[in-house]
Order: C-alpha cells, then structure tokens, then sequence
C-alpha cells in the first residue's frame, strides 16, 4: 500500500482521495482498521487518521466498534451497494464489453457469476449470426462439471476452496459427452488452468459448441466469459477466436479493478475498439 501525502494543509480532494482509498483498502483479509494500524499502513499522523475514520463513520460508510475501536465498512456501503446492482450493476458494466466482443467474433458472448456449485449467466450479446437458444440466456444456471463456460471459472479457485465446493457431489450426466468421474474432471480442470481459458463441444448442450475464460478482480476468479454457437455450425474453428475472448476478458478486469488494460487498442471504460468508433 502506497503512503498517503500527510501535508498540514492537504486540500479537500486530496482529502477526498485519502477516503476513498481507505474505504478501497478493506477486502476479506482486512475486514476492520485500528487508528494505529491506518495511519501506519499509509503513512500518516494519527490525528489524521482519527479525523478520516471518524468523517467516514459519521456518513455511515464506516461504524466504529465501541469495545475494541475498530472501524468495518457501515451501512451506507450496503446502500450505495444496491443503488449500483439496481441500475444494472455488473451486468451493465460487462455488457460493454460484450458488445465489442459479440461484434468481432459474430457469435453469442455471454458473462457468468458463481452461485453456489453453478455459474448463472447475468448478461449475454448475440453476435451478428444469431441467438444461440430460442429462450434468453440471462439467468441461466451452468453446472460446475459440464462446459467451457464453468469450468473457466472453477479451475482457477483455489484448489482446497474448490474441494470444498464440489468434492463428493453427484454429477449429473446431461449428454454423453459430459465428464462425470472425479479424477477425469480434475484432470480437465487443471488443463484449462495450463490453457489460461477452456473449450467444450456438446458436455452441456449437445447443440452447442464454447470457449471460455476466467473474469478476475485481481488475482480472484470472479466469473467467467464465454463466447458460443451451435454445433452445426462449420464455417470456421471456435478456438480461432480465443485471442479476441482473452482480451475481452482482460477489458472485463480492468473494467472491474478500475485499471488500464493490457490491450492499449480498446477504449476500456466504454467496451469499444478504437477502430469501431472512427
């Protein structure tokens, strides 16, 4: 963590700047603060680090624990939490991407989340050949043992989170191409972790065909992004288009971590190519 500037007279947006960066400092593995321990992670007085707590509790982002006077995230974060998710959330966020990448591969992209031992899709773009399914694909549930689309996602857990989740649980046979066996899937399960993304033909569905990699927020899985079509069609390999799918994925992190992309030729806080939009 780099030390914020500790200067008597800071103005109001470097002020600003130090609350937000607090408020972005929490995660699971720093789930409350002390004055003590802020003020030195970021390299200010403990005056200063008192006021900003405090300045955040007061506005509810922050409450402060009367017995051990520690500071967790407070309700306002719930509140801005569910103003976001109500007006489209992650699904408006990845949608911009989507687009681009629907767009340049012509087929169906489609964004996915984990809930619980599935991946439910929370938003989807058909290319310019068509729907894939005669029903929309928003909400859909993909279970963790059969396709591209959740396996990009589980082979990149950590593998004791992912033991927990799926080990001993029966896995339903839904075509006959669909790995049921336990050492088998393991086996798939680290080859798309060596590929960096996955591919699957008919495991789920038998009409269509996929290619998928993990959406991250740093080094975590998050979900994944996938890019379908039937299984009819012949024109050209799915997996031709894995380049175009990993940097609409790397689009989809930055996006999400607020960073650049690797890619210097999108335009990545709108999802769209530099050369679509001249």
């Amino acid at each position: 963590m780099s030390a914020l500037p500790d200067q008597a007279a800071s103005s109001p947006l470097q002020t600003v700047d130090r609350a937000l960066q607090i408020l972005l400092s929490f995660s699971d593995g720093r789930p409350d603060w002390g004055v003590l321990e802020l003020a030195e992670e970021f390299g200010i007085n403990k005056s200063t680090s008192q006021r900003l707590l405090a300045a955040l509790a007061t506005r509810g982002f922050l409450k402060a624990d009367p017995y051990t006077r520690r500071y967790s995230l407070g309700p306002a974060m719930w509140h801005m939490a569910n103003v976001w998710e109500r007006g489209g959330g992650l699904a408006r966020l990845a949608d911009q991407v989507l687009s681009s990448l629907a767009a340049e591969t012509e087929r169906t992209a489609l964004f996915t989340i984990p809930d619980g031992v599935h991946l439910r899709c929370i938003a989807a773009v058909d290319g310019a050949s068509g729907p894939v399914r005669s029903h929309p694909l928003v909400g859909d549930l993909y279970p963790a043992h059969a396709g591209a689309t959740s396996r990009a996602y589980f082979a990149f857990l950590e593998p004791h989170v992912r033991r927990a989740l799926l080990n001993d649980r029966p896995r339903a046979r839904f075509t006959e191409l669909t790995e049921v066996d336990e050492k088998a899937f393991e086996a798939l399960l680290d080859e798309t972790f060596q590929a960096g993304w996955a591919y699957s033909a008919g495991e789920y569905d038998s009409s269509t065909r996929a290619i998928a990699a993990p959406v991250r927020l740093g080094k975590t899985p998050i979900g994944s992004l996938s890019v379908l079509e039937p299984s009819t069609r012949a024109d050209s390999d799915l997996r031709d288009m894995v380049p175009a799918l990993l940097r609409a994925a790397d689009d989809l992190s930055s996006l999400l971590s607020n960073r650049p992309p690797a890619n210097p030729q999108r335009d990545w806080r709108r999802g769209l190519s530099r050369a679509a939009k001249l």
